[in-house]
């Protein structure tokens, strides 16, 4: 009896974390609006949008457009064992962005580390499909 009793308090417990960690209601949506991939982090948006010209990082906060002014963001670049990087700076309301020449395609994942003003640097983790 008591067996079961665990049992069914950990099958609880686990599909309260599943539901948590699922689709979560908050007011906004995790949808692209430049084209790009948009992760979650710390309750803030982040869309990349990455090309061979340029690099750029959307951010939003609770759906709305998030000051980047004073912000900085260092994006590592993976393509099986090539490593690149790229630095951005503010270009635009919402925006990071580094120009130059970039190798993204299908299978680079990116990692961005993304700091806002006034808040603690943030890892995003992007991978491109």
């Amino acid at each position: 009896m008591k067996i079961a009793a665990i049992l069914s308090a950990l099958a609880f417990c686990f599909s309260g974390v599943a539901i948590a960690a699922g689709d979560h209601k908050h007011g906004h949506e995790h949808k692209p609006l430049h084209g790009g991939i948009v992760v979650e982090a710390n309750d803030v948006d982040f869309e990349l949008v990455a090309k061979a010209d340029s690099i750029a990082l959307f951010v939003r906060d609770h759906g709305k457009s998030a000051n980047t002014q004073g912000a900085s963001a260092k994006v590592t670049l993976l393509n099986g064992t090539e490593k690149s990087e790229a630095t951005l700076a503010p270009a635009g309301d919402n925006k990071l962005e580094a120009k130059g020449a970039f190798k993204v395609g299908s299978g680079t994942k990116a990692v961005a580390t993304v700091t806002l003003p006034g808040k603690k640097p943030v890892n995003v983790r992007f991978a491109i499909k």
